[in-house]
Parts: C-alpha cells; structure tokens; sequence
C-alpha cells in the first residue's frame, strides 16, 4: 500500500504527495521545511517572472514551430556574434550555421509536405466513395 502526505487541503481532499522518509508530511506540507518551501516557491516566482521578461525582450513564443525554432536560433546567433572573437566563439557560430542550414530543411520539406497533401486530398476524398 502507498503511503501519502496526511495533510489535508482547503477542499477537505488529501495531499496525494509521498511523505518524506519516517514522516507523516511531503516536503511542502512538512512543518521542519516550512523555511526550504518558501525559498522554493520564491525561486520558482522569480524563473516565472524572468521567463516573461524574455519572452518579451526576445519576442519568443515558445517551440511550437519551425518558425518558433528559427527564431530561437537567430537570438542565440546574434548573442554569439556579439562576443569577443575565440575559437569557441567561432565553432559555435558554424554549429549554430549548421543548425540553420538543418531548419531550413525542415522548413522546406514541411511546405513541400503540406503542398502535395493539398493536391493529393481531394483525390483522396474520391478514392473514400
């Protein structure tokens, strides 16, 4: 049988967290870890707080598409630029290149992808009757 955290929410459920090793309470209901919690729940704000401000500087949506992706690679390009010359420098902007070159591949096979299922749906349609 599984053991679970005896604290009980607002709702009357209880918390369905494992409890720590020879306690009644998860970490974040433990009372000896009142002070660790709160740090965390405060780090956690701050990396939700600064994921906003970036998205906003760097206009980053997210990776949900090609584009998404391109995007990502041209902030992390310009960045690179902007550092003093080295050789680290410079093998890292030909992997971000070669990076590139991959995206643009994708790229053109999903346009070329979507292109022959438009062609190729309204027959598709006919063949089902």
């Amino acid at each position: 049988m599984k053991r679970s955290c005896t604290y009980i929410k607002d709702g009357g459920q209880h918390c369905q967290a494992a409890p720590l090793r020879d306690a009644e309470y998860c970490f974040w209901h433990d009372p000896e870890h009142a002070t660790e919690v709160a740090e965390a729940r405060r780090l956690g704000g701050l990396r939700r707080r600064r994921e906003k401000t970036l998205q906003g500087a760097y206009e980053f949506e997210g990776l949900n598409s090609i584009e998404d992706v391109r995007r990502l690679l041209e902030i992390a390009v310009m960045d690179t630029l902007g550092l003093e010359n080295s050789v680290a420098r410079s093998r890292a902007i030909a992997y971000l290149s070669q990076t590139a070159l991959r995206v643009f591949e994708f790229r053109e096979f999903d346009e070329r992808l979507k292109s022959l299922e438009s062609l190729l749906a309204p027959r598709l349609k006919t063949a089902r009757r």
